[in-house]
């Protein structure tokens, strides 16, 4: 289990150790329209950090690309520790994904990723005609199809199909908000429960926020399933402010530390 890369991924709305069992509950309406929550050139940093001790950086930048003639979005989100967690631990992750304006779902996705000695280099192009992803493993020189639903998104691209695709006004706490993600050549069922409202303090003032409860597997790293702790702010713009990983020894925390080209203002309670 990789911590920061845990950590990098539950910023954009998820974890990669989801807990693929059903729950009970209701679950979060999902929407076919557009709430139209982001544009080109959107820019976010997130600070990583273990109490005082900063650990890494992680950005996710909107772009715009063409793929077969399609202009459509490309985000390229890039995670790095830094400082004196760098002459420890070396991490270079950089994920990319492709997806169509309108409808927001994966057409391309890149993982090229450096921890600690630890390499991957995949390529994932989808096809939703025939409901199959081919998964290239450059660094391995393998190729393989994998089956995948007509829904499924991947880590970087359920960032924003949530933003645009998922009504806030409906929810209800203690709802429950389910999709299909896929990683790793496999399909994950992610859930994650609404607790309510909250106000966060960051450097930038307090920050009315949705907060919610991804589910992860409990074992030597976290506490229990539920562990995990994200805050996304209740505006236009839904992006996430902070997320909270209890550990067995302490908590490890990402706060939004940067942020440009936000398609909405960005509300703050109090300076």
């Amino acid at each position: 289990m990789r911590i920061r890369t845990l950590l990098i991924c539950s910023i954009f709305f998820l974890s990669n150790t989801l807990l693929s069992q059903n729950s009970s509950g209701n679950s979060a309406p999902f929407v076919s329209n557009s709430f139209d929550s982001f544009k080109t050139g959107e820019w976010i940093k997130f600070r990583i950090h273990y109490g005082f001790f900063n650990a890494s950086y992680a950005t996710l930048e909107l772009q715009e690309s063409t793929i077969k003639s399609e202009n459509v979005y490309k985000a390229v989100a890039i995670g790095r520790t830094t400082g004196i967690a760098r002459l420890f631990f070396k991490v270079e992750d950089r994920y990319e994904t492709y997806f169509n304006k309108n409808l927001v779902r994966p057409l391309k996705s890149t993982r090229n990723i450096y921890e600690g000695g630890y390499t991957k280099n995949v390529e994932i192009e989808y096809d939703y005609s025939k409901e199959s992803a081919t998964v290239n493993d450059i660094k391995n020189n393998k190729i393989k199809k994998v089956s995948i639903k007509e829904n499924v998104q991947d880590l970087i691209s359920t960032f924003y199909y949530l933003r645009n695709h998922f009504d806030v006004k409906k929810l209800k706490i203690n709802d429950f908000i389910r999709i299909t993600i896929f990683f790793d050549a496999e399909n994950y069922n992610f859930r994650m429960k609404f607790l309510g409202y909250d106000n966060v303090k960051t450097k930038f003032g307090v920050v009315n926020c949705l907060k919610f409860r991804p589910f992860i597997e409990s074992g030597r790293v976290f506490r229990d399933s539920e562990s995990l702790s994200l805050w996304v702010s209740n505006d236009k713009n839904k992006i996430p402010i902070k997320v909270e990983a209890k550990l067995r020894i302490g908590s490890i925390e990402a706060d939004l530390e940067e942020f440009k080209g936000l398609k909405h203002p960005f509300k703050i309670k109090v300076k």
